[in-house]
């Protein structure tokens, strides 16, 4: 800014000289006029007193090529490019008004005149951009259009954006890259027309699919990019119209219809601005052996059939239409056995062609193998039967579900047919736990409270193998009767029977329902109790019991006597009852002595009674089970009472006592006499050792003299043998030695003399070879140049051989003809010439001719 200014003491504007360089200018203001005007370089200003330089030097306004600048406020001008000065002198400016200047030479800003925006660049738009343009005044274009304030347009490159005040860019819009299979969905901003001149309302939308670049209008905004869908043999493209409208092959679609894109009708799709696309469907393929059924399937006008069935078979491909779906899905064809069938149900009334009959609705039938069976439309498959194998001891319960009647088939190969289904049989909980307890009623009688290992199949026939020497009764609620069977046996319960469940008493004392058993062991076999009685001088003592029972059977097949077997339910108590109160009957008349004495004679007496011979019977009968107790054993006999108890204790132990103290003396008396012979054995013993041990001492002297004499003779001879043994060795080496030695010499003069021989075979044998191979090349040689020479001949020619041949010669001629010379001898001088026989060749030349 102070370039080119000389001040004179002042500052700022009272500077009385203004050096103005070139390309600068200064604002000055006449304070008379208040006029301020522009004065521009190169000069030098000279300040009058009534002046006043408010602005500059500055430097002037440059604005190169392919620049712009805007002026605010700026001057007005003629049509010459003068500026309009008003009647005071002062420049005329256009108030809020703007004006773009480009490139031009240097100027100034006038007074007034604000440089809203500084040289900038013009904007250079590329290929496959534009600017959106917005006009903010009414104006009409060098085209002559008119644009109305509001208007947008675009100004697409390449080019260079030349700017106007009326017009402000609102934004660089790029061109979307559409590429193979893609288009770009557009929606119209405010009515217009598209590239295609199409015209479009507001907010409607559409799809550009052409490839390549696409440059939006001004009233279109870009929505979305849509990729197409690749279909293939396998997939298609379900799709829903959003508004009734044409698709692209010219079909009329109803708002909310639906349909499918095969790749039959367009290998990629791109779905359009009026079509949703609900989804990618795989292709449903069947094979021979399968089939589908079709629910609402689409009929020949492509609409749903509702409530309609169709049956789809293999081998076939095929897409489910809109509205269609699979009733179970793919399903396998029936393929059955010569034990299998299914059961089948009518849905409604049709005809099977099978049988060639007619089905109603609600009619049941079975198809039996071996077939293929694909069920129609018409029918459902309740359920898939096969033949159940039954051996001897194994059945099914079967009930009729017309009639309601239960059978057991046992012991064949049999399938139920449509009117048939198992029957579950069921048992009290307890008969349950005993049957799958898996427990033998004989072996495992001991144990108590054995629990079900496994859970019964309740549509088997109920089956228990009764064991040697046991009964089971089985009763029949149906015929009102029971029945007995007796082991070994395999017993098969029938729809109505069950069986009758034995709760027998147990434990020491005798406790009620503690043993649980289906099966009546008939013995023999035993039971313990204990009782408590009490003498006639009151003395209660405990017993322990022990009876061996068994059945009396006479007749098995006599249901009244196997009847009787059942007929008291716990036959365990009431004979340990029955027996107890004979034995307290017959021992309240008895003493503890005697008792104690003869308790074995008075308890069997009390239990089996006397014959007709006043003698203990040997058995004891129950006529209402025939159970029969055949022996008595007791086990123990304690008092109750304490001081009972001591006393017998004491007399117990004190009679042990006086016998142990017998037994002490005798075994001591007995271990003396044992210690004295022991003793006197030791005695003798000892005696004959040392005799022995004499004896063994003698020997050892003899056999100790006998071994120094072998010793000494021994070595001398073995000393002798080992030397001569030793020469013999050596000797047979040293021949053995030689022996190798010649065969080494003569191995390796053979091998010499075999090698010298292939040698020289080879060296005989290769150059034989080198001699046929210099033949052969000579000979190929000579035969080359031979032909290379007869080849040259033929092709030079012979007279053109000759002419080589006479050329010289005759050249030499000519020329000697040419010198007037006859003849001539040309030499060196060093080589004698013989003239005499060179006359004589002359001659004879001349007489020859």
């Amino acid at each position: 800014m102070d370039k080119g200014k000389r001040s004179s003491g002042g500052s700022g504007g009272d500077d009385s000289i203004y050096r103005i360089p070139p390309y600068y200018y200064i604002h000055v203001l006449d304070q008379n006029s208040n006029v301020t005007r522009v004065e521009i370089g190169p000069r030098t200003y000279i300040r009058q007193d009534h002046e006043r330089v408010i602005f500059g030097p500055q430097k002037m306004i440059m604005v190169p090529p392919r620049n712009y600048c805007i002026i605010e406020n700026p001057a007005q001008k003629d049509k010459d490019g003068a500026v309009v000065l008003d009647k005071t002198g002062q420049i005329k400016l256009s108030h809020a008004d703007q004006e773009i200047r480009l490139s031009q030479d240097p100027f100034p800003l006038f007074p007034g005149e604000v440089l809203k925006q500084a040289v900038s660049p013009l904007k250079v738009v590329p290929a496959n951009c534009a600017l959106r343009l917005r006009a903010v005044l009414d104006y009409e274009d060098a085209s002559g259009e008119k644009r109305v304030a509001g208007d947008e347009w675009l100004f697409e490159g390449p080019g260079t954006y030349i700017p106007r005040k009326e017009v402000a860019v609102d934004e660089t819009i790029r061109a979307t890259i559409i590429k193979p299979n893609q288009a770009i969905k557009l929606r119209a901003r405010k009515e217009t027309q598209d590239r295609e001149g199409n015209l479009r309302v507001t907010g409607e939308e559409w799809l550009v699919k052409k490839v390549g670049a696409y440059l939006p209008g001004a009233y279109e905004e870009v929505v979305d990019v849509v990729n197409a869908y690749v279909l293939t043999e396998k997939k298609a493209l379900h799709l829903r119209a959003n508004r009734t409208f044409s698709d692209s092959k010219g079909v009329k679609r109803k708002n909310g219809e639906e349909w499918l894109i095969k790749m039959e009708d367009n290998e990629a799709h791109i779905p359009d601005v009026y079509e949703e696309v609900v989804g990618v469907k795989d292709i449903i393929t069947l094979n021979n052996r399968q089939y589908c059924v079709i629910l609402d399937p689409v009929g020949a006008d492509g609409k749903p059939q509702l409530g309609q069935k169709k049956l789809s078979k293999g081998e076939k491909s095929f897409f489910l239409m809109p509205g269609e779906k699979l009733e179970k899905g793919i399903q396998n064809v029936f393929i059955l056995g010569e034990d299998e069938g299914i059961i089948l149900r009518a849905n409604e009334g049709f005809k099977d062609t099978l049988c060639d009959c007619e089905r109603k609705p609600g009619d049941k039938w079975m198809m039996r193998g071996p077939m293929e069976y694909v069920p129609p439309v018409e029918v459902d498959v309740l359920t898939k039967r096969k033949a159940i194998p039954l051996d001897e001891n194994e059945g099914i319960y079967v009930r009729d579900t017309k009639n309601g009647k239960v059978r057991a088939i046992t012991g064949v190969t049999y399938m139920l047919n449509q009117d048939e289904e198992l029957w579950s049989k069921e048992l009290p909980p307890a008969v349950e736990n005993l049957l799958m307890s898996m427990k033998d009623p004989l072996a495992d009688r001991g144990v108590r409270g054995a629990t079900a290992v496994a859970e019964r199949e309740k549509t088997k026939v109920v089956t228990l193998r009764v064991p040697h020497n046991a009964a089971v009764q089985i009763y029949d609620y149906k015929e009102k009767k029971a029945r007995v069977v007796f082991g070994p046996e395999l017993v098969m319960l029938g729809p109505d029977e069950q069986f009758t469940q034995l709760s027998l008493s147990g434990g020491k004392p005798k406790r009620p329902n503690v043993i649980k058993s289906l099966c009546l062991l008939l013995g023999p076999d035993f039971c313990t109790d204990i009782i408590v009685i009490e003498t006639a001088d009151h003395a209660r003592l405990q017993l322990q019991l022990s009876y061996n029972w068994h059945f009396e059977v006479n007749d098995k097949k006599d249901e009244k006597d196997a009847a009787k077997l059942f007929s008291v339910p716990d036959f365990v108590g009431d004979a340990c009852k029955a027996i107890a109160s004979r034995i307290r009957g017959a021992v309240a008349g008895v003493q503890f002595d005697d008792f104690h004495k003869n308790s074995a004679k008075i308890i069997r007496a009390s239990v089996f009674g006397f014959g007709e011979n006043q003698k203990v019977r040997d058995r004891f009968l129950f006529p209402q089970n025939n159970l029969v107790i055949t022996s008595v054993d007791i086990q123990s006999v304690e008092p109750v009472d304490q001081r009972t108890r001591d006393a017998l204790q004491k007399s117990v132990q004190l009679a042990i006592e006086i016998t142990t103290n017998s037994q002490e003396a005798a075994a001591r008396h007995e271990a003396e006499r044992l210690e004295q012979e022991a003793k006197g054995r030791l005695e003798r013993q000892k005696i004959l050792d040392e005799a022995e041990a004499e004896k063994a001492r003698k020997e050892l002297l003899e056999l100790q003299a006998n071994s120094a004499a072998v010793e000494s003779t021994g070595q001398a001879k073995a000393e002798a043998q080992s030397r001569a043994e030793a020469a013999r060795i050596e000797g047979e080496a040293a021949v053995e030695q030689a022996k190798l030695k010649a065969e080494a010499a003569k191995i390796e003069a053979e091998s010499e003399l075999d090698r010298l021989k292939i040698a020289r075979e080879a060296e005989n044998k290769y150059i034989g070879q080198q001699n046929e191979m210099e033949i052969s090349k000579t000979k190929e040689m000579a035969d080359i140049e031979t032909s290379k020479f007869h080849s040259m001949v033929s092709t030079i020619g012979a007279d053109t051989i000759k002419a080589i041949a006479t050329s010289g010669p005759e050249m030499q001629v000519k020329l000697l003809q040419s010198l007037g010379l006859k003849s001539t001898l040309i030499t060196d001088g060093s080589s004698p010439i013989n003239l005499f026989n060179t006359a004589n060749g002359l001659i004879g030349a001349l007489k020859s001719e």
